[in-house]
């Protein structure tokens, strides 16, 4: 919570109830921005008031596939920041409606609407080249964002952690039920984990003006680790010591399309997932030479992963979360 009201305006944050919008929305309240948290289900974020003064954030509904919705949420902010997207392609919520469409919706309404500062958030990997539909799209949104709002700020991540996130929470409830672990092309592919409190305070950065406008940054945290290397962290946190089942990426393909009939919720990992995995998810050496990571927006001690996920792993733990204060 903000120290103090420091009323620097209004800011707009488009899918503020999810992982790294939620973050976005506390490191906005905390700089002393009245935030208008833009989310499907308002009643269901009613717990994002908590981060601000009574008063200061405020849950609205609104679904950027629609662009009347869109406008409504963003009048009167001098700041939009944009979180939303998805790891699965499904139903109406698909990679370009939601990565293409939608991005270029938001960059036209804060145009239109004499928005100060747009914060749009991609990945790394995003590449129009790329095999991978999900990559691709990402890379098509960032440009329809520029074209729609030329000084746009974009942040490409490298995997998010924190308590709610998808990647060590979901291997370490696995590795709780699962006699072994799936070892994808050998667990060599290396990512640059990045804590979403480092990513929420650079978006806070950007909104009061950090970052060059019509430039992409790219964010990892202080280490570069392998696939196999965080599945081995994942389970020393989680008090797991399973084994691991070796997945060559064309093996791992074949399982994603013989599980393509279920639900997204239920499958281990879809096809276009394997191939992300086929290609590091680091920060590039162009972005460190140019000066487009981190550091740039301010951020320049970000958290490594033992410093945060332990806390948060504990609860996989054989005998409990609070096993060990036992006497």
């Amino acid at each position: 919570m903000a120290d103090r009201l420091d009323d620097q305006g209004l800011a707009t944050v488009f899918g503020g109830s999810g992982f790294v919008g939620r973050y976005a929305v506390a490191a906005l309240a905390k700089q002393g921005w009245r935030v208008r948290a833009a989310v499907r289900r308002p009643d269901l974020a009613g717990f994002l008031q908590t981060a601000g003064f009574v008063g200061q954030v405020a849950p609205v509904q609104a679904n950027v596939r629609f662009p009347q919705s869109v406008e409504r949420a963003l009048a009167g902010a001098k700041v939009v920041v944009n979180t939303v997207g998805v790891l699965t392609s499904g139903g109406k919520q698909t990679f370009r409606a939601i990565h293409v469409d939608a991005p270029r919706t938001i960059a036209r309404a804060a145009r239109q609407a004499g928005v100060r500062h747009l914060v749009h958030i991609s990945a790394i990997g995003a590449d129009a080249k790329s095999s991978s539909r999900y990559a691709r799209s990402k890379a098509e949104g960032e440009a329809a964002v520029l074209e729609e709002f030329p000084g746009a700020v974009i942040i490409r991540p490298s995997i998010v952690f924190g308590p709610e996130d998808d990647f060590f929470n979901r291997f370490a409830a696995m590795a709780r039920i699962s006699p072994l672990l799936p070892l994808i092309g050998g667990g060599r592919t290396r990512f640059q984990p990045v804590f979403v409190g480092d990513l929420a305070a650079a978006i806070a950065a950007c909104a009061s003006g950090a970052g060059k406008p019509g430039t992409i940054y790219e964010a990892g945290g202080p280490e570069v680790l392998s696939f196999r290397e965080l599945l081995d962290l994942t389970q020393e946190w989680a008090g797991r010591k399973r084994g691991y089942l070796p997945l060559p990426f064309w093996l791992a393909k074949l399982q994603a399309l013989l599980t393509w009939p279920l639900p997204n919720a239920l499958r281990p990992i879809t096809f276009d997932q394997v191939r992300l995995l086929q290609h590091d998810n680091v920060v590039s050496a162009a972005a460190k030479s140019e000066g487009r990571t981190l550091a740039a927006l301010g951020v320049t001690a970000p958290h490594g992963v033992a410093a945060i996920v332990p806390t948060y792993l504990e609860r996989f733990r054989p005998r409990g979360q609070f096993a060990h204060y036992r006497t």
